[in-house]
């Protein structure tokens, strides 16, 4: 069976896992046009409308509409809607996806930008994402609505974004620096907390168990599914590696680990425990000693040798019998083979 088989549908993560800034990641493209799912594309980065992400999933060959589209500014503004009375005014902080969510839930939402010219507004809320032209002023004015009383939800927490030049700083950074200000943190409703889950799993009426979360990020896609009650995925392609996910916590750790998103439509083979200390997949397996690795079947697969590796290395790890340092030492010597 493939992992397409037991769902009903997918919540696919875009930065690391889809794109890298304009550009699809190697092989996403493909997998997920013929994968035979619904797909929901589910982002913490609350910057840009539904309908701008899913013209750009179009671009790059997706057939996606803004339905097939959740932000956490969705999930932010739904949270607003069902805590303030209808047509109450947000400070909204960020891209024009921060705007348009809270617009759509019944909200009068005034752009930061426009702000500092209502003078002192009484806000109700403030709905903070991220904003590639947010300014220090502007951080200001979210700070000084904060302190005189508006509630105060952030999209994500996300400390780095990845882009097609590199890591930048995400919005975490920028919530931070209004945390500072303000002496205390926010509502934060994207992952790895479960409302951007929730209501991905409203959107297509089933249960989160039976949806199947895809990313690349263990602090915010993996544990956001962890704690909605969704299997997951991690996938090789952006932030986080196996070397990442050999210290992971229990409630960062996936159900599955695939290279990429081809694996998908491939018949999945996990690592199962043999006797002796053995860890197995497919054709190779291998066990921790006090010398380093034994191991069988070195022809097998790249993602085999990993999955039997971080299985090992967990167990052990989970039992006391190796330490963060030496768990993270064995999965990197097996992570830097091709």
């Amino acid at each position: 069976m493939t992992l397409l088989d037991s769902y009903e549908a997918l919540v696919c993560d875009l930065d690391g896992v889809v794109y890298r800034g304009p550009a699809a990641v190697p092989h996403a493209i493909e997998a997920l046009r013929s994968c035979g799912l619904r797909v929901l594309y589910a982002t913490n980065n609350a910057s840009r409308t539904p309908g701008t992400v899913a013209a750009h999933l179009t671009g790059l060959g997706l057939q996606a509409g803004p339905d097939d589209v959740v932000t956490s500014a969705q999930a932010g503004a739904h949270y607003l809607a069902e805590h303030l009375p209808a047509g109450s005014t947000v400070l909204g902080v960020g891209g024009d996806g921060i705007v348009e969510a809270l617009t759509q839930q019944g909200l009068r939402a005034v752009p930061v930008a426009d702000a500092r010219s209502n003078g002192d507004h009484p806000w109700a809320a403030v709905l903070q994402g991220y904003g590639a032209d947010l300014t220090a002023a502007d951080l200001a004015e979210a700070a000084y609505a904060v302190q005189a009383g508006a509630l105060w939800v952030a999209t994500n927490t996300d400390r780095t974004l990845p882009t097609d030049r590199g890591t930048a700083p995400g919005n975490g950074t920028l919530v931070a620096a209004v945390e500072a200000a303000v002496g205390r943190p926010p509502v934060v409703v994207g992952k790895p907390h479960a409302p951007l889950y929730l209501l991905c799993a409203d959107r297509v009426h089933h249960d989160p168990a039976d949806l199947l979360a895809v990313g690349d990020r263990l602090d915010t896609d993996i544990a956001g599914a962890v704690e909605t009650g969704m299997d997951s995925v991690l996938v090789l392609t952006g932030v986080d590696s196996a070397t990442t996910l050999a210290v992971a916590p229990r409630e960062m750790r996936p159900t599955y680990l695939l290279e990429d998103l081809r694996g998908l439509r491939t018949a999945y083979r996990p690592a199962v425990a043999g006797p002796h200390g053995w860890w197995e997949c497919g054709e190779h397996r291998r066990r921790i000693t006090s010398a380093g690795w034994e191991a069988e079947g070195e022809g097998a697969s790249r993602i085999e040798r990993l999955r039997a590796a971080v299985a090992a290395v967990h167990q052990a790890l989970d039992g006391g019998e190796i330490d963060v340092a030496r768990a993270r030492s064995l999965v990197s010597e097996v992570d830097a083979r091709q």
